[in-house]
């Protein structure tokens, strides 16, 4: 069988360690060459949580699906090199070689890297296919899958994207979790929510249902997730248990602490973040939402902010206007998005300008059909 993305360096690519030993300085003026020299041929994505040294060479700043959206729309780029994590290389290059977008260049491919392959997501890798895919026969003996809608959130791997297209189902992103969730119920009864339980959670109580009728569907049980035929039968929405390791970390004692010691300040959270945090922060939202609401507000205006430690800080570099502070006594950053470096970025860049690309990330054509499935109907929810 073919895996669903491949990856090999070629025998004659750069070697990797001869990188590390140069200065930071060096490695700066050779990536911004090669930037140079290939023109708008090249667009460096750069994930918001990513380190300040590699967001500098970055193309285009943003979410995941923002980012790869903007790079397909580009008529003139041949590589994309994505300073992110696994499965977000994977929807660019989904979404770059589509096939309307491929007979728009005669069938030639935009060629899709990521610097570090051991960039991945721990939140994605909690819902490997073949789980996702035995969770959906077993819950079949208790209630009718058909009237089940499939629902993985963007940061999951495409074999999932490539499930929910498969079988009725859609992707979603933080910002339109709550609009995608009332497309499923207009088309059935349930909905089958992964791999992060809280965003489902947090929207669907948002939405007016009971945490009661949100069974958590454990893969690692021996029988039902977990759960009882009775509590299947009662569902709503059957939440994965799978949760993000950067914002689970986020505790209400932690509310409490900055709201006791900093009368004023407003507590501005990612829905990924669990229920008992997200209830009692001022302001709830995606990546975007939250950048925006600090641009949004006055000078002097306080925050105690829930989510990636990188992003938090570049807030607080950005807008010195405010008080801003990262909401955990524990310094907690995206391990993952924290391997793609200057010396894994520039050795991805020059292999890719001198004709030997490495870390090649091409997805198997029948599941980026699928994903691409999926995809597409959630950008037509409105």
């Amino acid at each position: 069988m073919t895996p669903p993305t491949t990856a090999a360096p070629v025998p004659d690519a750069y070697p990797l360690g001869s990188y590390k030993i140069h200065p930071p300085e060096d490695l700066a003026d050779r990536i911004e060459l090669v930037r140079k020299q290939l023109g708008d041929r090249l667009m460096i994505l750069g994930h918001h949580y990513q380190q300040d040294q590699v967001i500098a060479h970055a193309d285009l700043r943003g979410d995941s699906y923002q980012l790869s959206q903007m790079a397909a729309e580009s008529t003139a780029c041949e590589s994309i090199v994505f300073c992110g994590v696994h499965f977000m290389a994977e929807t660019a290059d989904i979404l770059a070689n589509r096939p309307e977008k491929l007979a728009q260049r005669d069938g030639r491919r935009v060629t899709v890297v990521l610097p570090d392959m051991a960039a991945g997501c721990s939140m994605a890798d909690m819902a490997a296919i073949n789980q996702v895919e035995a969770a959906w026969a077993d819950m079949g003996e208790v209630i009718d899958t058909r009237r089940v809608i499939p629902v993985t959130y963007i940061n999951s791997a495409a074999s999932l994207k490539a499930f929910c297209g498969r079988n009725g189902g859609i992707v979603c992103t933080s910002s339109n979790a709550a609009a995608v969730l009332r497309w499923a119920f207009e088309r059935g009864d349930r909905v089958f929510f992964f791999p992060d339980q809280h965003l489902g959670r947090n929207t669907a109580l948002a939405m007016g249902m009971g945490v009661e009728q949100m069974p958590v569907w454990d893969p690692y049980a021996l029988e039902l997730g977990g759960n009882t035929e009775q509590a299947l039968n009662d569902s709503r929405v059957i939440l994965w248990k799978g949760h993000c390791s950067v914002h689970q970390m986020f505790r209400p004692e932690h509310v409490a602490q900055f709201r006791g010691k900093y009368p004023g300040i407003q507590i501005l959270v990612h829905p990924e973040c669990p229920r008992e945090v997200n209830d009692i922060a001022d302001v709830s939202g995606s990546t975007g939402k939250i950048i925006q609401t600090v641009r949004n507000s006055p000078p002097g205006t306080k925050w105690a902010i829930g989510t990636e430690l990188h992003l938090v800080n570049r807030l607080k570099a950005e807008h010195p206007e405010q008080e801003i502070h990262f909401l955990s006594p524990v310094l907690c950053m995206c391990a993952t998005m924290y391997r793609i470096d200057l010396p894994h970025l520039c050795w991805s860049l020059e292999n890719l300008r001198d004709g030997h690309p490495v870390n090649i990330i091409e997805v198997d054509p029948e599941v980026a059909r699928w994903s691409l499935v999926a995809l597409e109907r959630m950008l037509s929810v409105k």
